[in-house]
């Protein structure tokens, strides 16, 4: 699932594009993906001015003029695809295939922005004016903000006994973080994903907070980590996955200056962590 760095820069792909954007056609191909998608989608779309694009944990939300916002999840495999005669290098790789298409925008400026999804694990909906939406109502402070800080952060893991990594994964302590940034930070910091959260003191837990914003911001700068479907807006693939230091890479050498480890692999809660045992305590 794309994590808050991918769903941030296809955000910031679409912004120029789609906030201010007028929206002149609205095209709605089939009634459900992961969930059914509202009935009057297309009416509440066409004729639409989209105010605000913005992202929270790994949703984007586009606020409408006439009130009520727009809920995008990406899911395992989800797109959104510009184009436009004006787009200069934004093209459509050959290899998206249109019956994949599931909602398509067309602005008023021509350009023409495709959510498009083959394994149909995103979802679309609409969060009317006056009201909250259930996947939203229970997340936690967004790594950036003033509030996620080694205070907050102590007072989350008081008494905890499961795992930091499960913790950090736990989207009501801390929002949009998923398994690879969470594995990357945990390095970064020294920390054993397999360590009690309520017994790491304040100054491990302050330094955990600062790699976290930086492992974050060095994705988002690279545009996310394509690893089998993340694209950005424009078709290219994000890079951070070359700089990977913990994540995926099972048997290789720690990266760490004078370690000397060997990253290990174990599972967690269904998913992959992976660590040094020499240098993460």
């Amino acid at each position: 699932m794309p994590e808050l760095p991918e769903v941030e820069t296809v955000r910031r792909g679409l912004q120029p594009h789609l906030e201010g954007a007028r929206i002149a056609r609205a095209e709605m191909r089939r009634p459900d993906l992961r969930w059914p998608m509202p009935v009057d989608l297309v009416q509440v779309l066409t004729g639409a001015t989209v105010t605000a694009l913005r992202r929270r944990s790994k949703y984007l939300l586009a606020d409408l003029d006439r009130g009520g916002t727009v809920l995008w999840h990406l899911g395992m495999s989800g797109r959104m695809l510009v184009e436009g005669a004006n787009l200069g290098d934004f093209h459509r790789d050959p290899g998206i295939i249109a019956r994949h298409d599931h909602v398509v925008l067309t602005t008023e400026a021509g350009t023409t922005i495709t959510f498009n999804d083959a394994r149909r694990f995103g979802m679309v909906d609409l969060i009317r004016e006056g009201t909250s939406h259930p996947l939203l109502d229970h997340l936690g402070p967004e790594p950036f903000d003033p509030q996620f800080d080694a205070a907050y952060l102590a007072r989350a893991f008081d008494g905890r006994r499961a795992p930091v990594k499960q913790a950090l994964l736990d989207q009501r302590i801390v929002a949009g973080l998923g398994n690879i940034y969470v594995s990357e930070a945990l390095w970064r910091a020294g920390i054993d994903p397999r360590r009690a959260a309520g017994r790491i003191g304040a100054a491990r837990l302050a330094a955990l907070v600062g790699h976290i914003r930086d492992v974050l911001s060095g994705a988002i700068a690279a545009g996310g980590s394509s690893l089998r479907d993340h694209r950005q807006a424009s078709g290219k693939l994000g890079y951070f996955q070359h700089s990977f230091r913990a994540y995926d890479r099972e048997s290789q050498p720690c990266l760490r200056e004078g370690c000397g480890g060997t990253l290990r692999r174990i599972v967690q809660s269904g998913r992959s962590s992976f660590y040094c045992p020499g240098c993460q305590r």
